[in-house]
């Protein structure tokens, strides 16, 4: 999938190659008119970004593989969705490299960044990055599921692809947990806040 900036995906609907998280909350969610703003106002996909962009989330980092070349995509659009069965979602860009080998593999990770690797997760935000290589200055291991984990994440899920729900120009991966990964350190999360990466305070 070809990726996307993490400044073009401020905002909530995908922070990297596809998929940020508040992509089905903003303006139109309220009453069907814009937050704050009269009925008159123009309905615009800045005014949905700017408005969305307030509403903070935690940053993860996707991966795949399909045939034998691992994928990886920045994102803030993933959730849990349901304690029994175990259930989460992440939404994805179609026009991107991550779409294309995740609906292939029907299997992919998810690693949940901690305060300081924004570096790492601009990186995986970067449009048109090599591949081979992408991995070299970021430690990881394999999961069960045979997709990568990052090692400094705070936390880690495998999933297996169920459903895909065309919405818009993303699609939704509902994903039944196959593998959990508990937090191996007192770290805090990196969060994503008004179209930057900031810390906790």
């Amino acid at each position: 999938m070809p990726e996307q900036s993490a400044q073009r995906t401020a905002g909530g609907s995908t922070v990297g190659e596809s998929a940020v998280g508040g992509s089905t909350a903003g303006e139109s969610a309220v009453g069907g008119s814009p937050v704050g703003g009269s009925g008159s106002d123009a309905l615009t996909p800045e005014r949905f970004r700017r408005a969305t962009a307030r509403y903070a989330t935690g940053i993860a980092v996707a991966t795949t593989v399909a045939d034998g070349t691992d994928h990886a995509m920045t994102a803030n659009s993933f959730t849990s969705v349901s304690l029994d069965p175990l259930l989460a979602l992440v939404c994805v860009e179609r026009d991107s490299r991550f779409h294309s080998a995740v609906l292939a593999s029907g299997i992919w990770s998810v690693s949940f960044l901690p305060e300081g690797q924004e570096a790492v997760a601009r990186w995986f935000a970067t449009r048109g990055r090599p591949l081979t290589g992408q991995f070299d200055q970021v430690p990881t291991r394999r999961g069960q599921n045979g997709c990568l984990l990052l090692a400094d994440g705070l936390a880690a899920l495998e999933l297996r692809t169920q459903q895909v729900v065309p919405a818009g120009d993303h699609d939704v991966l509902i994903s039944a947990v196959t593998a959990v990964h508990d937090a191996t350190a007192d770290a805090r999360p990196l969060v994503y806040f008004g179209s930057h990466f900031l810390g906790l305070a």
